[in-house]
């Protein structure tokens, strides 16, 4: 889960398409696959499968990093009134680990975030 900067509502359904395609394929790129992505005003959630030989916080910081700097590309205005010094993510971030619950269960959390209009 990454947050926005001070949890402002930055991100609309577009952003967030596009946020999901670029993640996609930041993943891919580690050989990793994004398995559900959804997310909220303030806030998105991703389920990814890594391999082992990828370090968690290198697979983050691309993700986070890629992601915002192509939304601050396509999205100029948006980004810079919400986002102070062009930041778009919070510096942390939450993972966790879900081997002990069923995949379905967890697609079907993300699945049903609700997207802003």
């Amino acid at each position: 889960m990454f947050v926005t900067k001070y949890r402002r509502g930055v991100p609309d359904t577009q952003m967030l398409n596009l946020c999901e395609q670029v993640m996609a394929q930041v993943c891919a790129d580690f050989g990793a696959t994004l398995a559900e992505f959804n997310g909220a005003e303030d806030h998105v959630h991703l389920l990814v499968q890594y391999p082992p030989k990828v370090a968690l916080s290198h697979l983050v910081n691309s993700l986070k990093g890629v992601s915002s700097r192509r939304l601050r590309q396509d999205f100029v205005g948006r980004i810079k009134r919400a986002a102070m010094r062009g930041r778009l993510w919070s510096p942390s971030y939450f993972a966790g680990s879900c081997g002990g619950a069923p995949l379905s269960i967890v697609k079907d959390y993300i699945t049903n975030q609700k997207r802003p209009d």
